[in-house]
């Protein structure tokens, strides 16, 4: 079964237009240095687990009040019996979105394929060019990614694409080359960085709401739909 190692039982945030739970699994296959959810990456092992039955007893419980489901990480399609899970959830009558790096394309058909999920989150860390830093790994699955980006464009999945902005580590060309990848996207979120002890790498700044609005207006130009998350 899947590593559950935390439970948000109340968010307005992570499912858009939803109010929602969300379900964090351990485990993921990037580093990337601006991750905010830095135990959940390096030390897994060392964190609380908790059992999936008390996150499903909590799911009944709140039927009728809660909206949807959000399952994050972590990188949750790496999860062991994640299907199996997010069938459980389902039969409970909950819609779920599932956040991902995009970099296992075969899960996310998979369940979407089987109707398990009716929304996916994909961060985008940077332009193609710059996924081996922006990842933490040399040789990110770019092409994974590819595949995730291409499926999402082009089927019938409800989706939103979306890329955590960080002062020392993107540039405005990053979103000139990040617009002509994503061209025509129904969906795209500029999310400001926010520091905190829980960071990989803490230190880093976030831009001002002017300077992601000029990010966007370039965005603009190939996607029609750019928001902007995360700042005051």
């Amino acid at each position: 079964m899947p590593k559950i190692q935390g439970l948000n039982k109340k968010t307005l945030l992570d499912y858009p237009g939803r109010v929602a739970a969300t379900v964090f699994l351990g485990h993921c296959n990037f580093r990337c240095p601006f991750c905010q959810n830095s135990s959940l990456v390096l030390n897994p092992a060392e964190e609380p687990e908790i059992p999936e039955e008390e996150v499903l007893s909590f799911l009944k419980k709140r039927q009728g009040i809660l909206e949807g489901v959000c399952i994050s990480g972590g990188e949750p399609t790496l999860a062991p019996d994640l299907e199996d899970f997010i069938q459980k959830i389902h039969n409970l009558g909950y819609p779920v979105k599932l956040d991902t790096n995009g970099t296992h394309p075969e899960v996310l058909k998979n369940l979407a394929d089987k109707d398990l999920i009716q929304k996916a989150a994909v961060d985008i860390k940077a332009c193609p060019e710059n996924y081996p830093s922006l990842s933490g790994m040399l040789h990110p699955p770019l092409d994974a990614v590819r595949e995730t980006v291409d499926f999402l464009l082009h089927g019938n999945l409800d989706y939103e694409f979306r890329t955590t902005v960080v002062r020392e580590l993107h540039n405005e060309e990053d979103f000139v080359r990040i617009g002509k990848w994503l061209k025509g996207a129904s969906g795209y979120y500029l999310q400001a960085y926010r520091d905190s002890e829980e960071v990989l790498q803490p230190g880093f700044s976030s831009y001002s709401l002017e300077e992601l609005e000029h990010f966007r207006e370039i965005l603009l130009t190939t996607i029609p739909v750019v928001g902007i998350r995360g700042i005051d």
